[in-house]
């Protein structure tokens, strides 16, 4: 079996069909061909798009007996085939399925939009693909089936094949007893140690690839926060009007769809990592006890992951409601405004009205009329009446504007 050499001109279109070799310590090779034994050691990674599964799925069954001696369930089948399951995990007494829907941007059409209406919201929401990624464990296989348009598969396959770091240069005994320190305090702490990269198992970049697609949604973040925080200010602006009402409403909703997902497939990886702590797995993947700790520890991140996108969607849906509120809250107190200074204008001119409406009485004789300076002396007293009316109304602030942050 020879590995596969990509052209820079074909690089550009994803192969519909991956496999790698992958040899924990020894490196990553990819093939040019289905596997056609078990693998001597290590284990395959088997990637391939949806459409391609359903047109090689029989070579790709064929290939499955060869390295596992088993096959996939007709069901489990359907289910890898489908576009519109939610994320859930399913096991056989051979296997497992996880299923987990991804978030990401997609440059075309993708498999698994969001619900139609988003089409009116923004634009970052209408690049969100939301369509599932199947990934099947066995012990000697990890079959993962992607979108037509998946960067996870890529980007991965990328890292897999990247050339190793380069050596250290020797050191000396003191040196050497410095870095050993160094290197136990970093896996001691968690912090990552440079050139250990390679998944141990299957089960383990199973969990790779399902981190890679949640942090997917972290490039989505900063642009969804950023339209909606350009609405906030809209929406709080007092002189200015909203109009993308529909878009604002069609974001809640697909805000409400991505919170839902996130709780799928929070759900499917504790299903996952509840059979890791019920011991079905160490019983029959026949997995060291440090490997399985491994892999609980990972499982544990990923759904630590999982659970900051759920919450970053959460409080961007929470903000999002709390701007519509303060929206109205605002709205309100200016026309309390409006009514308010039409009020005081309707109190002042009252008196006004009433003394010109006494004074256009048809009766012969009325006071003052036939006085040479009754109409000034008529109209100065209007003017005195309005003006203490104003300092009256003005003293007790209720010709004051409401102070709403600008």
């Amino acid at each position: 079996m020879t590995t596969k050499t990509i052209p820079a001109a074909a690089a550009a279109t994803p192969a519909p069909i991956r496999i790698f070799h992958i040899q924990p310590g020894a490196g990553a090779t990819e093939l040019d061909a289905l596997p056609a034994q078990p693998p001597p050691v290590g284990f395959y990674w088997v990637a391939c798009t949806r459409a391609a599964l359903q047109q090689e799925l029989a070579r790709l069954q064929a290939m499955i007996q060869t390295v596992t001696g088993l096959q996939l369930v007709d069901l489990h089948v359907t289910d890898l085939l489908s576009t519109q399951l939610p994320s859930h995990y399913d096991y056989t007494s051979q296997y497992d399925l996880l299923v987990m829907r991804q978030l990401a941007a997609t440059e075309g059409q993708a498999e698994a939009p969001l619900p139609r209406t988003a089409r009116g919201g923004p634009p970052v929401l209408r690049r969100i693909d939301t369509s599932p990624v199947a990934l099947v464990v066995f012990d000697a296989l990890l079959l993962s089936v992607h979108p037509h348009d998946c960067t996870v598969r890529d980007s991965y396959a990328r890292r897999l094949t990247a050339p190793p770091p380069p050596a250290p240069p020797p050191l000396d005994a003191d040196a050497a007893e410095a870095a050993a320190d160094t290197l136990v305090c970093e896996l001691s702490t968690g912090a990552p140690v440079a050139g250990v990269r390679l998944p141990g198992s299957t089960a383990d970049l199973m969990l790779r690839l399902v981190n890679q697609i949640v942090d997917n949604y972290l490039e989505l973040r900063r642009d969804l926060s950023r339209q909606l925080d350009h609405w906030q200010v809209a929406l709080l602006n007092p002189r200015g009007r909203f109009n993308h009402w529909r878009s604002l409403m069609v974001a809640r909703l697909a805000l409400h769809h991505l919170a839902d997902i996130c709780e799928d497939q929070r759900a499917a990886l504790q299903a996952w990592s509840s059979a890791l702590d019920g011991g079905r797995m160490a019983c029959d993947d026949g997995l060291a006890q440090r490997e399985l700790e491994l892999l609980k520890v990972r499982s544990r991140d990923v759904l630590e992951h999982i659970a900051r996108v759920a919450q970053h969607v959460r409080r961007l849906e929470q903000s999002t409601e709390a701007a519509v509120q303060m929206h109205f809250s605002v709205q309100n107190n200016r026309t309390n405004d409006i009514m308010r200074v039409l009020t005081v204008l309707t109190a002042v001119f009252l008196p006004l009205n009433l003394i010109a409406g006494i004074f256009g009485m048809n009766f012969e004789v009325l006071p003052f009329v036939e006085l040479h300076n009754g109409f000034w002396g008529a109209l100065l007293a209007m003017l005195l009446i309005a003006a203490a009316l104003t300092a009256y109304f003005w003293r007790n602030r209720y010709l004051a504007q409401t102070d709403v942050e600008r």
